[in-house]
């Protein structure tokens, strides 16, 4: 089972009035920007930046990462072997499948396997290619 990012989560209101000083900070630009649902999202180094009004934000901010998988059935079983709740099944959106899940500790994660075509474009090591 292989990690190929882990993001962690910054909240916004306004992901444009977010992302400069994110690029300063990361020295790059996002590698993913897109709309879900009723938010905005951009991924940019480590970071994955979650914009919206609060309310709408709110739906999302029971899980303090995001870590992206190469095998997201191979992670819910070790996860479920380990006792954690499964809070959201397996899905589709538009990067791939994703759950989220309680760990036996309390942490809640959301576990994303990407699409293959991201995987080459966005996965670790992807940058040096």
């Amino acid at each position: 089972m292989t990690i190929l990012r882990t993001y962690a989560r910054l909240w916004t209101d306004d992901l444009d009035h977010a992302l400069p000083l994110l690029k300063d900070l990361t020295g790059a630009a996002p590698h993913l920007r897109m709309a879900f649902h009723s938010v905005e999202l951009a991924a940019i180094g480590d970071f994955l930046v979650i914009a919206g009004p609060a309310e709408e934000r709110a739906a999302y901010a029971h899980a303090s990462a995001t870590v992206v998988v190469e095998d997201l059935d191979a992670v819910k079983a070790t996860l479920e072997a380990a006792s954690a709740t499964i809070t959201t099944p397996t899905t589709s959106g538009p990067t791939g499948r994703f759950l989220y899940a309680r760990h036996a500790d309390g942490a809640e994660v959301e576990y994303v396997e990407w699409t293959p075509e991201l995987v080459r474009l966005h996965g670790r090591g992807a940058e040096a290619a």
